[in-house]
Order: structure tokens, then sequence, then C-alpha cells
């Protein structure tokens, strides 16, 4: 069985890093695990294992025929039985199936917003997915969506996953901050992550938690979105306080040194760094949207997006509570171990994979 994984950047973030860790987990299992973006390269390149084959499209607009000839041959010459498309990719690869009917095509649904779709949008994919074999989606309010909305007779759930046996080994950078205090937040710089609330509840949170400090991961478009933040922490004199890294190769470099993982989104799927955290033994505070609360359960704390006092106060309670917050990590890591690891997910794609190809 080969299998090839589609994804438009190797920019890190959340359909990105499930569509490299895919490659990599499948090339332990398979015949052939391969994996092709199509429009741009990114610092997740470097964390693709040799044993995956890779190919990149250098694809420059929606309809770029020389980027559906290369990958069209490149199916035909390595004989790929199934696509499995993440984000965006599934244009390219429904006009694959279109030309090659035999090749099996998954579309993998990762973002909450998708149920928000419109117009022009949502009629491309909604002609799209008759092609589609299988639909994938990160939570249950997606599967109803798709079943409802999209045209793909097999839709199913199946939850992200994070990898436990990779682990950062790598000279770890100095992190500013008092330990026990210190917050991150990894999500690239833009909507719906919620920063602006996030930095709304944070300086409600620095009143009576001075010593706290926020650590922003994440990819800075250099926008509108991103200034105002930047604005916000000048008017507000937090630069000893808030750190914008911007994108990292290993986020886990910071994230394994702070303590408390937040995110602000007003909507979200099954968000990778929600699973980060839980690897990293961080005590969670997030939104209720998406999938968050059925992840977090009671081993964290959910608020409600636009809340700022419920989330300045949420985050308190594990600057100031080091017991509590131990506890919550602890049982948190436990539990993403037991339910979204490696090994919970591996089983259930390939089955998946040859259900669908038989």
């Amino acid at each position: 069985m080969k299998v090839l994984q589609l994804i438009d950047s190797l920019e890190p973030g959340g359909a990105e890093r499930v569509a490299v860790e895919y490659a990599n987990l499948l090339s332990k299992h398979i015949a052939g695990s391969y994996l092709c973006t199509t429009r741009a390269e990114g610092a997740l390149l470097t964390t693709m294992q040799p044993e995956v084959k890779y190919l990149f499209l250098k694809r420059t607009r929606t309809l770029d025929y020389g980027a559906f000839k290369r990958l069209y041959a490149y199916v035909l010459n390595e004989k790929i039985d199934c696509i499995h498309a993440h984000g965006s990719s599934y244009f390219l690869a429904t006009l694959i199936k279109m030309r090659r009917p035999s090749v099996v095509v998954i579309w993998h649904n990762h973002l909450g917003a998708s149920t928000a779709l419109a117009g022009i949008k949502l009629k491309v994919l909604r002609y799209c997915s008759s092609y589609f074999d299988v639909i994938i989606n990160v939570n249950k309010e997606l599967v109803y969506w798709a079943n409802t909305k999209l045209k793909c007779k097999k839709v199913v759930y199946l939850p992200n996953f994070v990898n436990f046996e990779q682990q950062y080994k790598g000279k770890l950078p100095e992190v500013s901050g008092e330990k026990g205090k210190r917050i991150v937040c990894l999500a690239n710089l833009k909507n719906p992550k919620g920063h602006h609330f996030l930095m709304e509840s944070f300086l409600i949170l620095q009143r009576e938690v001075p010593e706290a400090t926020l650590h922003l991961i994440g990819r800075d478009f250099k926008d509108v979105y991103s200034d105002k933040i930047k604005r916000f922490i000048t008017n507000n004199d937090l630069h000893t306080n808030v750190f914008i890294y911007g994108l990292l190769s290993v986020p886990e470099s910071i994230v394994e040194q702070c303590d408390i993982g937040v995110l602000a989104s007003s909507s979200e799927g099954l968000p990778m760094a929600l699973l980060e955290y839980g690897k990293a033994k961080l005590a969670v505070v997030v939104t209720n949207v998406g999938y968050c609360p059925e992840v977090v359960q009671d081993y964290g704390t959910f608020v409600s997006y636009g809340d700022t006092d419920a989330m300045s106060k949420a985050l308190q309670v594990y600057c100031v509570n080091a017991k509590k917050a131990k506890q919550d990590s602890v049982r948190f890591k436990k539990h993403i171990e037991e339910n979204f690891s490696e090994s919970q997910v591996i089983n259930s794609i390939i089955d998946l994979y040859k259900d669908t190809i038989e």
C-alpha cells in the first residue's frame, strides 16, 4: 500500500503538522509513505523522516496545469494507491481523481471554521466532495456538517494525535519569566486564534500576578492583526512580560519550559497545540469551542470566548496554586497519551486506507 499526504505548505500549523506526522508514522508500517507540498516548503521539512519520499510541486495558482501534470505523473510512476489531502489541497486531489478514478482520495478536514463556509468556497468544496472516497473529521460537529452539506458517502471521525516517541533533544534556549508562571500560546497570529482576547485577559492577570509571563509562538503575518497585538504590548508596558517568538521549527524547545498552555480561539477543530500541551505536561486553559471541551474534560479548565474575567481567573489559579497546576498537568498528560497518541491512531488509519482501497 502506497499513500501520499498532500498539503499546501510546510510552514508550522495544525494541519501541516498532522500531514508530516502521518507521513513519518506510516513510513514504518506501509510499503510506501509519501508527502507532497503544493505551494510552499517550510520549517516542518526538517522534521520529515528520511524514509518518507518527498515532492515539492511549486504550484503558483489554483489552476496550475504544470503542477497538476507533475503530480499526476508522480502518482502514476510511484503507483500511489491513495491521496490523503489535508485542508485546501483537496482541489488538486480532485483533479487527479477525475483523471485517474482508481486512486483513492481522502479529505482530512481540520478546521472548525469550515462550518461557516458559504458562497463559492462551499460550492467548490461541495462539488469536489462527490469525488472523495472518505472525509476524515477531527471532531463530531464536523462529521455532522459534512454529512449534511457535502456529497461524500463515507464520513468518519478520527482524532488528531501527538507523537510521544519523538522527544526534543536539542539545547534548550533561555526562556524569560518565573518558573510556575510561564504561560504559552501555540497559535499563528491570525483569526480565529483570539490573541486580542488573550492579551486583554493577561493584562487583568498582571494586576494580580505581576510575575506572570506570556509566550506567543506562531507565524507573524506582520499585518493589522499582529500590529494590534504589538501596540497593545507597547501601550500597556508589557515588553518584559509578553514575548513574541514568531514561527519556530521546533516549538517544543519553548513549550516544554512553560507551565500553562492556553488557547483563546473563537473556533477550532481539534487543535494540535492542545495535544502538544499534554505531551509537554502543561496545565491547560482553553476556550470551549470545537472539540476542546471533549479533550480537556476535567483535566484542565475551559472558558467562554470573550470572557476576559473568566480567562484571567483561570490562568491566575494555575499561577498561584502550584499543587493544582502540577496535579492537573500530570493527569492531562496521561489522558492525552492514553487517548491521543500515535499508538491509538495508527491502526485506525491503516484499516481505513485498506478498507477504502479494497
